[in-house]
């Protein structure tokens, strides 16, 4: 089997450790400072608004953080959630107009699975064919993003059932539900990520592929695996984006593709494979939409909070490249 050192496995979690108190300081710090700024930040609509924003990105950046960890990325994440969506559309107007509860249940089978039928195919050239991971993805990309405006004529697929949107617009003990959709899934993704074999090997593949091999791991079955639960997430992030906006055209969504990349560097992801946490994930990501949220609150357009982003992103990777360089 392979394993790590004795001292790789301190310096690791120390490592995890740092990069952990970083993104939490950093978002206590950015928190303090937008409630010195505006005094309406601490306000319950402020807070529902970025609980209503942060799922389907979170879910995207999820898809986005398990190719990165095992050494690959996924270009394709934001029109593999629309293909789904658009799948899940045409099921719902076609053929369940409205049966309550089995709707909303068969809309969001039939999103994951479409998800996953994407990120297997994918899997599958990267892994036996031995494409590299950007090229295979771009490819992905340009054909779903050609075949989504195909099949819609470059329109949308709108009007879905009541019960349908209630999922997407609704609140459980003030909470919006698409938030727990998101935190369950962050739950279900750590489990497999820490706590299974299988996550164990995505990060052995990630970290050495060919060590991976030697002590026995199957990384072309790993690969498929990564890549069907990459558009797994990303299915169930486009089913809840035609849940909250009513409606689904191929290209909605498209500006979180750089952001969720931003995301998974700024929470400790290394982007040549091998490392990568949950937890400061989801951390991160309240952090930039407490940014986003707060940028608003003053007044700023959404182009400079894009423009801060990227500069948020350079930063982060000037910080850690002399860590990056060292491993």
């Amino acid at each position: 089997m392979f394993h790590l050192s004795i001292v790789e496995r301190i310096k690791k979690k120390g490592t995890d450790a740092l990069e952990l108190y970083s993104i939490i300081i950093f978002l206590i710090v950015s928190i303090l400072f937008f409630s010195l700024i505006s005094s309406d930040f601490f306000s319950l609509r402020v807070f529902q608004s970025m609980a209503f924003q942060l799922p389907e990105l979170g879910l995207l950046t999820l898809a986005m953080l398990i190719p990165i960890i095992s050494g690959g990325l996924n270009l394709s994440i934001t029109f593999s959630a629309n293909i789904c969506g658009l799948s899940t559309a045409f099921l719902i107007k076609s053929y369940l107009p409205d049966f309550g509860v089995l709707t909303v249940f068969l809309a969001f089978t039939v999103g994951i699975v479409v998800g996953i039928f994407v990120g297997a195919l994918i899997g599958l050239i990267i892994a036996y064919v031995g494409a590299h991971p950007i090229l295979v993805t771009l490819g992905a990309m340009i054909f779903l993003r050609g075949l989504g405006e195909t099949i819609t004529h470059g329109g949308d697929i709108s009007g879905m059932p009541e019960v349908f949107n209630t999922i997407g617009n609704s609140l459980m003990l003030g909470i919006p539900i698409p938030l727990y959709i998101f935190l369950a899934a962050s739950v279900v993704t750590f489990y497999i990520m820490q706590y299974t074999k299988i996550g164990f090997s995505i990060y052995m593949v990630g970290s050495n592929p060919d060590a991976a091999s030697y002590s026995g791991i199957n990384t072309k079955h790993i690969l498929v695996f990564v890549y069907s639960l990459s558009g797994a997430l990303a299915g169930l992030a486009g089913v809840l984006m035609l849940s909250r906006f009513n409606s689904v055209r191929i290209g909605h969504g498209y500006s979180y593709l750089l952001i969720t990349i931003l995301a998974c560097f700024l929470a400790g992801a290394n982007p040549f494979g091998g490392f990568g946490r949950i937890i400061p994930l989801v951390i991160g990501l309240i952090s930039l939409q407490v940014i986003a949220s707060g940028m608003n609150l003053m007044g700023a357009s959404q182009y400079l909070v894009t423009a801060m982003w990227g500069g948020f992103l350079i930063i982060v990777m000037m910080l850690r490249s002399p860590f990056l360089k060292k491993n």
